[in-house]
């Protein structure tokens, strides 16, 4: 990955870290499934007004939303109100650079190797490591919603991938806005008409979630993932959870236990080590050099071993 992309990752990384937080502020005030919508009806209105149409076929604007958007935050922010804090919301999630890599293999034939699946298993060595944890009187349920929020996330990026949009800002606008009356529908069948109050906090973090993390982080998300294997971009979402928990700590209050260490450090390394190429040895022979002119080629330059 070049640097200047691998810069606007890590400040992605930074938006989303802090996003869980801002997520959690909101669940004061907000239900669960009615501050999905209301975050994908912002995201979306009045942009999808003015930036004109996806750019690629409805089908696939439908399934990004469906995955994307509505799987995802879901579940995302169902688990959150049940209990899952913000900091180890933001850890667990990141087990989506290991289901994209399998979904890659899937349905991209990109190819899984034998370094790829000793990361993964220690990845999820980790996600074990905090079930085992939370099965002792923690939210369990919670913590599965999260995993499978992490799953639709997965699907989500290899929905981007397929879809390929030239404009991913305008195809991220549409995402939203396909997600956002059904989102909303959901909600009231399920939550009913909420008593809204007005609160500087919650519409701050509404406007944040939903302009910030999803216009902007989507839009960047979607920016890398047209360049670059979606197997080498999963992977440096592996910062979220780096400042997700220092901005639960810091802000939150929110612990950091010796159990939790030891889960981050398994599950980032494994994903690092799953998406990282092992070093060869030199030889006499030089392989021939890869162009850098196209998306794709860059890709191809980058792609993991």
């Amino acid at each position: 990955m070049r640097t200047r992309h691998l810069l606007l990752a890590i400040g992605l990384a930074a938006m989303w870290g802090f996003n869980f937080v801002v997520m959690e502020a909101g669940l004061r005030h907000f239900p669960p499934l009615f501050y999905v919508a209301l975050r994908f009806l912002l995201a979306a209105f009045p942009a999808v007004l003015l930036v004109g149409g996806p750019g690629v076929p409805w089908r696939k604007v439908l399934v990004a939303g469906a995955t994307l958007g509505i799987g995802q935050y879901t579940l995302l922010l169902t688990g959150m109100r049940a209990g899952m804090p913000a900091g180890l919301t933001s850890l667990v999630v990141q087990v989506q650079a290991v289901f994209t890599a399998v979904l890659a293999v899937l349905l991209l034939g990109e190819r899984l190797t034998r370094r790829r699946i000793i990361g993964m298993a220690v990845a999820f060595a980790g996600l074990a490591l905090i079930a085992t944890d939370l099965g002792t009187g923690g939210p369990i349920g919670a913590f599965l919603l999260v995993v499978g929020a992490a799953f639709f996330w997965s699907a989500g990026n290899i929905a981007i991938r397929k879809a390929a949009p030239p404009d991913s800002f305008r195809f991220m606008v549409w995402i939203c806005g396909v997600a956002a009356i059904p989102m909303m529908i959901l909600a009231l069948l399920v939550e009913g008409v909420p008593r809204l109050e007005f609160s500087v906090e919650g519409s701050l973090s509404v406007l944040y979630v939903s302009m910030i993390a999803t216009l902007g982080g989507f839009a960047i998300w979607g920016f890398l993932l047209q360049r670059y294997d979606a197997s080498v971009v999963a992977p440096t979402a592996l910062l979220v959870p780096v400042f997700g928990m220092s901005s639960a700590a810091l802000f939150a209050g929110e612990s950091i236990s010796p159990t939790k260490l030891a889960a981050a450090a398994l599950i980032i390394s494994g994903v690092l080590y799953a998406g990282t190429r092992a070093r060869s040895l030199p030889s006499s022979a030089s392989a021939p050099s890869v162009p850098s002119g196209t998306g794709e080629n860059r890709a191809r330059a980058t792609e993991m071993s």
